[in-house]
């Protein structure tokens, strides 16, 4: 046996003894966790004032110029959302339908409860009342605050419309900038002449009851592949949706201001060659 091949052997006994060790501290670990279960991300309350602070350096800012951002920031393809993902409605003079703001997140899952059956409408109000307020209800409406993102993760296999224009309209009430959902919402035509910023995958219309169930509220959630933590920075616009993690959020914004400043400039220079007008989409 040669010097290369003792190395090489030595080497791989190293890496295999570290493997062992690794998985041995891991199993230690995992035995001391309730099978209940364990989250494994933790999240950071941030204040009123500390998400205003971010709200401020993301005023203004499209979709690109904040995926050009993270691209500057050394976080290329990250936090951009599946295209399918787009808007409800969209305003093309003063581009009401965009908006940044600061993720709080709730999941729903699908339910494993059996549905009412055939009742009468008497006892169908009934069980579709308390199968709201025990399983399918909207503890996150609670968080929601000025400069609000609402992220809902929901069950996108279902014709489920967690969403309606009720409790849209109650959720704007409470300051909420806008919605984004990995799923569907009814009342679609309501919710547009309402001009609340939704952005959704598709138009759903069934109700909650019987078919999905609140997990959780404010934890880690996935919407269109893209991880999204409460208190991250959402944006979105009728290119799609984009996250930006909180911890680089000050960075992106500043490269993303850069980006948009510069793109403003060129076109301004174009409408006064063209003798255009100047619109909502390069005044400074």
């Amino acid at each position: 046996m040669n010097a290369r091949t003792r190395t090489i052997l030595v080497l791989f006994g190293v890496s295999c003894l570290a493997f062992l060790a690794a998985t041995a501290r891991s199993q230690e670990a995992l035995s001391q966790f309730p099978r209940s279960g364990k989250d494994f991300l933790p999240v950071t309350a941030y204040s009123a004032e500390e998400d205003g602070g971010i709200l401020k350096v993301f005023a203004g800012l499209r979709v690109a110029d904040v995926s050009d951002g993270m691209d500057k920031a050394g976080l290329p393809g990250i936090g951009l959302v599946d295209p399918s993902i787009l808007p409800l409605w969209t305003d093309l003079k003063n581009f009401s339908h965009r908006f940044a703001g600061i993720a709080v997140t709730a999941r729903y899952v699908p339910t494993q409860k059996p549905h009412a059956g055939q009742l009468t409408p008497e006892e169908f109000d009934r069980w579709e009342g308390e199968f709201y307020s025990r399983y399918s209800s909207e503890p996150y409406a609670a968080l929601i605050r000025p400069g609000t993102a609402l992220v809902i993760d929901d069950v996108e296999e279902a014709d489920i419309g967690s969403i309606g224009s009720y409790n849209i309209m109650d959720w704007k009430r409470r300051g909420c900038a806008g919605v984004v959902t990995d799923a569907a919402a009814r009342d679609t035509d309501e919710i547009a002449l309402e001009k609340v910023p939704l952005y959704l995958r598709r138009r759903g219309r069934g109700i909650r009851p019987g078919r999905n169930e609140i997990e959780s509220v404010n934890r880690p959630v996935s919407i269109g592949g893209v991880l999204v933590m409460p208190g991250d920075v959402v944006v979105a616009d009728g290119d799609g949706v984009i996250v930006v993690p909180r911890a680089q959020a000050r960075s992106v914004a500043a490269f993303a201001r850069q980006v948009m400043e510069n793109d403003k400039a060129g076109r301004r220079e174009l409408y006064k060659q063209m003798r255009l007008p100047e619109d909502a989409s390069t005044r400074k």
